[in-house]
């Protein structure tokens, strides 16, 4: 049997250049599944994304998923796409497993936790308080370096990634310190700064039904290992529960097995996987 794609529909166009176009999956002309594809450009590079592959139940485990995802690789290199990326939710386990057999690497996981009514205290010696305006200057500068840093080293282009980071900063922090429903917090040790945490409790902006978000979370390298990370975290929580929330969202990148480890042993749960597949 054959498995091709064929239009569903005409291109549609979209903010910031973004193409869009329905496919049907057909098997000896006859329609299988549906696909979405999307194309869009930044200043580095031309992506494609898979934004939607389903298959109809009575033609599941036959193989038509794999076909259909590499016919769309095709079209996607087609357009001059160099990369080609999808999401998937934590629980479509079939999903993932033919992601990563088709070479898909993880770049980012999105996790989430239901939280207790009354998060735990900050250990002893720990105080969180509000970052200061030179705080502020500071790490902003790092903050959007280390954001640049882990895109790139998980296949994403320099310029890219400056891109994402600067809309990141501009879209979510506008007005800096003063940016409404927006928590930056320095955890001290001993009235020594520690580490940072930036937290958004505007549910409006946040992915998954998180009621608030971490965006960044980070430790000083020479204060590492001691439980600061955990106690970060702690304070978000208790800052999501001041505000009225109860589900707490963040992103962490693939490999970071610490944060990984430390986000699981919370009681995070997975809720999407962001893969990628270089298209050569």
């Amino acid at each position: 049997m054959t498995t091709t794609l064929r239009p569903a529909g005409p291109e549609e166009s979209g903010a910031d250049g973004l193409r869009s176009r329905p496919f049907d999956i057909r098997v000896n002309g006859r329609r299988a599944g549906a696909l979405r594809l999307t194309v869009y450009a930044t200043e580095g590079d031309v992506f494609g994304r898979i934004a939607q592959l389903e298959i109809a139940p009575d033609d599941r485990r036959r193989g038509r998923a794999t076909v259909a995802a590499l016919a769309a690789e095709e079209v996607l290199r087609g357009e001059g796409c160099r990369q080609v990326v999808a999401s998937v939710p934590a629980t479509a386990d079939g999903a993932l497993e033919l992601a990563r057999s088709l070479g898909y690497l993880e770049r980012n996981l999105n996790m989430a936790k239901e939280l207790p009514e009354h998060p735990p205290s900050l250990p002893r010696g720990l105080a969180a308080r509000a970052m200061t305006g030179p705080e502020f200057e500071d790490w902003r500068v790092e903050a959007r370096e280390r954001y640049v840093r882990e895109w790139v080293e998980r296949g994403v282009p320099e310029t890219t990634a400056e891109e994402r980071g600067r809309s990141a900063h501009a879209t979510l922090l506008p007005e800096g310190l003063a940016t409404e429903r927006a928590a930056l917090r320095v955890l001290t040790h001993d009235d020594l700064p520690v580490g940072t945490l930036w937290l958004s409790t505007d549910p409006e902006r946040l992915p998954h039904g998180a009621d608030a978000y971490v965006f960044s979370v980070a430790v000083d390298e020479k204060h590492r290992g001691r439980g600061h990370g955990r106690a970060l975290m702690i304070e978000a929580e208790r800052l999501t529960r001041a505000a009225g929330g109860r589900v707490l969202g963040l992103n962490v990148f693939a490999g970071n097995t610490p944060a990984l480890r430390l986000y699981a042993s919370l009681g995070y749960r997975p809720v999407e996987h962001h893969l990628y597949k270089p298209l050569g």
